[in-house]
């Protein structure tokens, strides 16, 4: 039993219940690939093209599976390019461990090849936890903290392990001695509950409130049931955060989709509208969407108590887990015997739903994006996996994608970052290879991550139950959130040497990978396009060949606004189809035009 230091690690591993470890070979690593290679696919190796995609595809399992991911990366250049990664890792607060070769222990501080300090280098992103293995006996309880406080703590955490430890005798059972510290491989979680008091308190709040919103984050995944009861017991609306969009069925008539820049009229006008604000589960960024300063008293319940009033002022603070928080707090509530807001909220809603099928069919050259991702919604098998990179694919899944109920979808949120929706689908894929995934991609983030990647998809899909892996390219040749964010908060006109993406034949090159590439540049196409993709006897690749034009804008963007985009937009020699879409938008939600 006892091996090398590394085939211990491999074991401990398999104690924790890791199925695979996404990394990246090097010499650094050796002999922990040698004893995963002995281990005979458990934990399975799961090559990547790059350390940045192991360390995405890490915190992909950990986003869809709730259990902690598993990053391998040698020293120098490698642990290095594991950072883009395990930063999102922290951001979204995601369990991640990151196991990282490093020069042998003698060659320390001599500035050795491939030598980097690599506790100064992860000191930020796992600062909660980083290690070295200086000895056999130290293996099993430094990786048994790493796990477990990843776990525990929802971070990323890093053991580094120098070449010569791996290649040492394990110890099979640590001394029971000074210096020499026993562990296990367990964790377990609380229950955590607010006082009484704190309850009723919130109660009172929620009771004395005549037109209630809540913002439903990613923390209020599991209290469904308790969420639509408050709703209907205070006849109040719900928005949800970016990542707390799949918690509920936007086909509610209360609710009213997605908030912030991204989001839609109707949750604009319900947080603008509301006079109380109850948060469940949410840490939102997007402060200027909250309801403005006095209008609304709000009560958050979380079950990490440094975000309760972190984003907004909260009157009555609810530290607890949300759905048994929500259980102990529906009998305090009362029933709102005036549905006047509820009204207000239904007819929001319904028009909102309105202006997102005028927008989606109208016109552009030679593709609406949004009428790409709007059809997509009838397609989605009910079993999906979505995954949604970082730039307009982002704005068009706030608004346009109805997820059947159930469907996990995942992006880069806090950390923002492009290049993770192709990893992110892997990952899922590989956690349950009998469900489709589909990953929205736009050029720019394709080019960044995802044609690497796809090379993975292509080697792998033959060993998968079901081979639909379906991957939309936007592809119109530009930056497109970065080209509008110049107009709207620069007042700049687009810079086509920073913003241009160089054309490339993305259907054409899945088909030479040996997948499907199905090409769409007019309306007509679109829906048999959709069809044929999750028809397919292997992944696919759509190319939607989409119109720049079509602004990403913020849901009732104010006039300032409005005038600094057409600033910029004046500055440009051929943004006359930039402010045809900027007027009808406007128009549609009811703006004065200039």
């Amino acid at each position: 039993m006892s091996g090398t230091v590394a085939d211990a690690l491999v074991r401990r591993l398999r104690a924790w219940d890791v199925p695979r470890v996404f990394g990246y070979a090097g010499d650094g690593i050796d002999p922990v690939l040698a004893a995963l290679h002995r281990a005979g696919g458990d934990p399975e190796f799961v090559p990547t093209r790059h350390e940045e995609m192991a360390a995405f595809m890490a915190t992909g399992h950990a986003k869809y599976t709730g259990q902690v991911g598993v990053c391998l990366a040698t020293q120098g250049p490698g642990a290095i390019h594991l950072l883009n990664g395990l930063y999102d890792a922290k951001l979204d607060r995601r369990p991640v461990v990151a196991i990282v070769g490093q020069v042998v222990s003698t060659a320390l501080g001599t500035g050795y090849l491939q030598e980097v300090d690599l506790h100064a280098l992860f000191k930020d992103v796992c600062g909660q936890y980083s290690q070295t293995v200086f000895a056999p006996e130290q293996l099993p309880v430094l990786l048994d903290n790493a796990m477990r406080t990843a776990i525990s703590e929802r971070v990323p955490t890093c053991l580094i392990v120098p070449h010569d430890v791996q290649r040492a005798d394990a110890v099979d059972e640590p001394p029971h001695t000074h210096g020499v510290v026993p562990s296990s491989a367990v964790v377990a979680r609380p229950r955590v509950l607010p006082h009484q008091d704190d309850l009723r308190g919130a109660a009172d709040v929620l009771n004395a409130g005549r037109k209630v919103a809540l913002l439903v984050g990613r923390g209020a995944a599991g209290a469904e049931r308790e969420i639509t009861r408050v709703v209907e017991v205070l006849g109040a609306g719900v928005t949800a955060s970016l990542v707390g969009k799949p918690v509920l069925s936007e086909d509610a008539p209360w609710h009213t989709g997605v908030m912030g820049h991204l989001g839609t009229t109707a949750s604009a006008e319900l947080m603008s509208g509301c006079d109380t604000l109850l948060i469940v589960g949410s840490n939102d960024p997007w402060t200027e969407f909250y309801p403005g300063p006095g209008q609304a008293r709000a009560v958050q319940i979380d079950i990490e108590a440094r975000v309760v009033g972190s984003k907004y002022p909260v009157e009555a603070p609810l530290v607890g887990d949300t759905t048994e928080t929500l259980r102990a707090l529906l009998p305090l509530l009362r029933r709102n015997p005036d549905r006047r807001w509820e009204q207000r909220v239904l007819t929001s809603v319904a028009r909102w739903r309105r202006i997102a099928e005028q927008r989606a069919q109208t016109p552009a050259d030679p593709l609406n994006p949004e009428l790409v991702v709007h059809e997509l919604s009838g397609h989605l098998p009910p079993d999906v996996r979505v995954a949604v990179d970082v730039g307009s694919a982002t704005y068009w899944f706030a608004r346009h994608l109805a997820l059947p109920v159930g469907v996990p979808a995942h992006t880069s949120s806090y950390l923002a970052s492009m290049g993770c929706a192709l990893p992110y689908g892997l990952a899922a894929k590989l956690d349950a290879p009998d469900r489709p995934v589909v990953a929205l991609v736009g050029d720019g983030a394709m080019q960044m991550n995802g044609l690497p990647e796809l090379i993975t998809v292509a080697d792998r899909w033959r060993t998968w139950a079901d081979p639909r892996f379906v991957v939309l390219v936007l592809h119109n040749r530009d930056l497109n959130e970065v080209t509008w964010e110049q107009r709207e908060m620069e007042g700049d006109p687009r810079f086509p040497t920073s913003q241009r993406v160089p054309d490339f034949p993305y259907a054409a090159y899945a088909e030479l990978l040996g997948l499907r590439g199905i090409r769409v540049d007019s309306p007509e196409q679109v829906g048999k396009a959709w069809h044929e993709a999750f028809h397919a006897d292997r992944p696919v690749v759509v190319e939607a060949i989409v119109d720049p034009a079509v602004p990403l804008l913020a849901p009732h963007l104010p006039d300032e606004k409005a005038d600094t985009i057409r600033q910029g937009l004046d500055q440009e020699p051929d943004g006359d189809a930039e402010r045809e879409h900027l007027r009808r938008q406007r128009a549609d939600e009811g703006h004065r035009q200039p």
